[in-house]
């Protein structure tokens, strides 16, 4: 496994725990670094990533329900949303990581860590993200 995916899925649990217990940011890091380690190679990615989507998590759930027909983000399973936001918030603000390596990972983590159906619905919303910030399909 990469360091970039373990660092999405350390920031996909971060957030996940940000989301439930309502706990500050820095605690949150600190709490899962003290309880299951972080491999010092992710720890950069994962702390940038997780920082980011929260800093700019009003603008990304504005973009996700504004490509979210028929669901609203308190529908969405805990899991899905963060996968979702981490998405997006790579999508807007890591110029050095390609949409198409975004869309998949997320995919590829939602298949791992969300329900049976939760691949196939990220991808529906992350193509729509997509063709609305690029106007094109990314497939």
């Amino acid at each position: 496994m990469g360091h970039r995916r373990k660092a999405r899925e350390i920031a996909l649990q971060v957030l996940y725990q940000i989301d439930v217990s309502k706990i500050d940011v820095d605690e949150a890091i600190e709490l899962f670094r003290g309880s299951f380690g972080m491999p010092q190679e992710s720890v950069g990615f994962s702390t940038q990533l997780i920082k980011y989507t929260l800093d700019h998590v009003k603008e990304i759930d504005d973009l996700i329900r504004s490509c979210s027909e028929h669901w609203s983000l308190e529908r969405m399973s805990t899991v899905d949303k963060n996968i979702l936001r981490m998405a997006v918030c790579e999508f807007l603000y890591c110029d050095d990581i390609p949409p198409k390596v975004t869309l998949n990972e997320a995919i590829d983590i939602g298949k791992n860590y969300g329900s049976d159906n939760s691949g196939s619905f990220i991808n529906g919303i992350l193509d729509a993200i997509y063709a609305k910030l690029w106007g094109k399909d990314e497939n």
